[in-house]
């Protein structure tokens, strides 16, 4: 696999017109040069065509974000160029963050959408868009280290000796066709407890809005034992079809994936979460591409624009529950539904797939002289690992960035441990705010590109038929989602999707020490 970008970025980073420059003068581009001059020409352009537009867009904040479009943006031309895999780890955050660093600020200016403009609202700053330039620079940072540990991680993790997961079909079908039944069993019993599928949306549609016990909450250790049975039905086919050398076209594919997702919303797609069924989606097509056939660019451009229809109508559900289905059947249109429910399509881009005002706002807030909340220091993490410990057990375990959060937006005190508290998400470089300050953001980014980058290096290092090709779609959905969600939401996740399967992984696989250096790289 090649690396992502030949051209080094450090602290004293070449400029992305100089390099074009320098390119067109001797005549020739290399690939990571072509994709960085690219990279430069297409936020430039996209940002040009902001300013045409939108007269408040002219502002100096541009400048950071614009560099901070170049420096992910690199990784998306990559994945677009075929450079890269395209179910790998740095592509995937390229693309994405394109959305999260460049886009979502430019559209925020835009469309006039900010956090003090939503409930419950805070004091906003004089200007947004200072704070969404100075966030852009710790951003930028951030960036700058992220790729520079990234890719030496990924080398190293890539020529390390690694074992071989050998696959034993007999105890992976044994141990997928007991956690089958478990699952049938444990989901089956939780709508039964509910008085069937139409009692359960009723009771996610009466705890709407209840930020004090939030539906399903205290379930999630058995949430875990209800909700894999999609992925391991989808495990143990992907092994039985290529045992059994079935050829996987492209209506198949769809055919499969489709039933996935209709099993996904039986199995945790009702309860409310959007991510439940959109990261095992992807899980699922990950299979596919690592262990069946490889999926083609067009067919995942394809598969967003699904995820996105998905989303957006998927919100008014959230909101509204059971009345979403009547309101469809009375003939209710999308306008009417958006402005009876408050979901809005810029409120998915700028609300859901990004953080930049919520940032911003955090940076602001620790900026005033006579603030009175005091930073965390690390206990929101200790929060996180304390979710491990059932509350039954210790009652008064200590709480996550719940109140953190809340007490830095609304003041000290205004947490309520038995009452209210915010339930905004605050990204990676958010919670490291919370915690340490705004200095803290290139040391959130040094972690997130160590973990990107030894994914990286370890999904290249795989041989075809290591069983682990069958979780690394897990982990790398993982890789977002430390960009844009907390250290609680993302335990809660590894725990409750990626333990249960990656347990009948290791169950049905024989683990084996790899012969030198290096593992074998799959053929593509």
């Amino acid at each position: 696999m090649n690396r992502t970008l030949p051209v080094p970025f450090n602290g004293a980073t070449v400029s992305a017109a100089n390099v074009c420059a320098r390119a067109h003068r001797s005549g020739r581009l290399t690939p990571g040069a072509t994709s960085l001059c690219l990279s430069f020409l297409g936020c430039a352009l996209l940002t040009a065509v902001f300013l045409g537009i939108y007269p408040q867009v002219l502002h100096w904040f541009v400048i950071p974000i614009v560099f901070c479009g170049v420096l992910i943006g690199v990784d998306a031309v990559d994945w677009f160029r075929g450079r890269v895999d395209l179910f790998d780890p740095a592509g995937i955050v390229g693309v994405l963050g394109i959305h999260f660093f460049l886009l979502a600020p430019l559209l925020h200016v835009s469309w006039g959408f900010w956090l003090s403009d939503q409930l419950p609202p805070v004091d906003p700053p004089p200007d947004w868009r200072d704070w969404l330039g100075y966030m852009a620079i710790l951003n930028a940072a951030g960036l700058i280290v992220y790729r520079c540990v990234r890719d030496r991680v990924a080398s190293r993790v890539r020529a390390t000796r690694f074992t071989y997961w050998q696959l034993n079909a007999k105890r992976l079908f044994l141990a997928g066709a007991a956690g089958l039944i478990i699952s049938a069993v444990v989901q089956n019993g939780l709508y039964a407890h509910f008085g069937g599928i139409a009692g359960f949306i009723d009771g996610f549609t009466s705890k709407m809005g209840d930020d004090t016990q939030p539906f399903l909450s205290g379930m999630g250790w058995l949430l875990m034992f209800a909700e894999p049975f999609p992925i391991l039905a989808m495990i143990c086919f992907a092994v039985w079809a290529k045992q059994k050398r079935l050829r996987i076209g492209g209506f198949m594919t769809a055919a499969l994936l489709a039933a996935f997702f209709v099993a996904r919303m039986f199995f945790g797609g009702l309860g409310g979460s959007r991510s439940n069924t959109l990261y095992a989606l992807f899980w699922a097509a990950g299979i596919i591409h690592f262990w069946l056939r490889p999926l083609t660019r067009k067919f995942v451009v394809v598969g967003i624009g699904f995820l996105f229809l998905f989303m957006y109508f998927y919100a008014f559900y959230k909101n509204m529950g059971g009345d979403f289905v009547t309101a469809l059947q009375e003939g209710a249109s999308t306008a009417e539904l958006s402005e009876n429910t408050g979901r809005t399509f810029d409120g998915l881009l700028l609300g859901d797939l990004a953080r930049a005002d919520v940032q911003a706002f955090i940076l602001y807030r620790l900026s005033l002289s006579d603030l009175d909340y005091k930073l965390a220091l690390g206990r929101t993490y200790i929060g996180t690992v304390a979710q491990l410990i059932p509350r039954s057990v210790w009652p008064d375990r200590p709480p996550t960035k719940l109140k953190e959060g809340t007490e830095l937006q609304y003041g000290v005190g205004s947490h309520d441990p038995n009452g209210w508290s915010t339930l905004r998400t605050y990204g990676i470089s958010g919670e490291a705010m919370l915690n340490f300050g705004p200095f803290a953001v290139p040391l959130a980014y040094l972690v997130f590109g160590f973990l990107v980058g030894g994914l990286r290096g370890l999904v290249a290092g795989l041989r075809e038929g290591d069983t682990r090709l069958l979780l690394m779609p897990f982990l790398i959905t993982l890789c977002f989602w430390l960009l844009v969600g907390d250290s609680d939401t993302t335990l809660f996740i590894i725990i409750k999707n990626g333990l249960p399967p990656a347990l009948v992984l290791w169950v049905g696989s024989n683990c084996l020490r790899s012969a030198g250096k290096h593992t074998q790289e799959r053929s593509r």
